[in-house]
């Protein structure tokens, strides 16, 4: 599972419900670049961009179902498209989606938590949970490029990959987002068919 996130141009707006319940809406800008590493003392950096519609091929099929978590953790679910409690909208800028908070999801702990650091402008990063799908179903899920406009040296020119493909499986609330410009108003790389994610770390997110 690779895990991204965002930092201009993003929101997350969260409006709570007389029945005890909320309503959290968010969006995640495409075409924005994500630095995942600066390069170390030696390395080059690593940048990330998600091209427009690349979140496409799970959010149209109504047999998919995509989850909102808190933190990536699968059992702390907030909403999913199978339960029609998370909605998507796609323009050309950014992807948007709208979260119903039931009461009874909103009472649970990780709910109740999750909701008071968003009040506190705690945890308002979007971060997405995805795959790159097989180059047998999708040749040319993504490319990777040198920044243009870098100093003449090339050590230090950043390396782009830019996702045109992948299969998104869930976006999680988190503190601090890769992508800063996803926020609510928010990964390892590899190609495989989905199992569970494993816990992350810094070193998985390029390959």
């Amino acid at each position: 599972m690779l895990w991204g996130g965002t930092a201009d141009g993003g929101g997350l707006e969260l409006r709570r419900e007389s029945n005890g319940g909320a309503r959290l809406s968010g969006r995640f800008p495409y075409g924005k670049p994500a630095v995942l590493s600066d390069g170390g003392r030696t390395g080059r950096p690593r940048k990330e961009v998600i091209a427009r519609g690349a979140f496409s091929y799970r959010i149209d099929d109504p047999k998919e179902d995509i989850h909102l978590l808190v933190g990536h953790d699968f059992g702390q679910p907030l909403a999913s498209k199978g339960t029609g409690t998370l909605k998507f909208t796609e323009t050309a800028a950014a992807l948007m989606f709208t979260a119903v908070i039931t009461p009874e999801i909103a009472d649970t702990v990780h709910g109740r938590d999750a909701l008071a650091l968003i009040d506190a402008g705690l945890a308002v990063g979007i971060s997405p949970g995805f795959r790159i799908p097989p180059e047998r179903a999708v040749p040319k899920a993504e490319e990777i490029t040198e920044e243009e406009h870098a100093p003449e040296e090339d050590k230090h020119r950043a390396i782009i990959r830019t996702i045109l493909a992948a299969l998104l499986y869930e976006f999680s609330i988190v503190t601090r987002p890769a992508y800063p410009e996803a926020q609510v108003e928010a990964r390892s790389w590899e190609t495989a068919e989905f199992i569970p994610p494993r816990p992350f770390t810094p070193h998985s997110r390029w390959r």
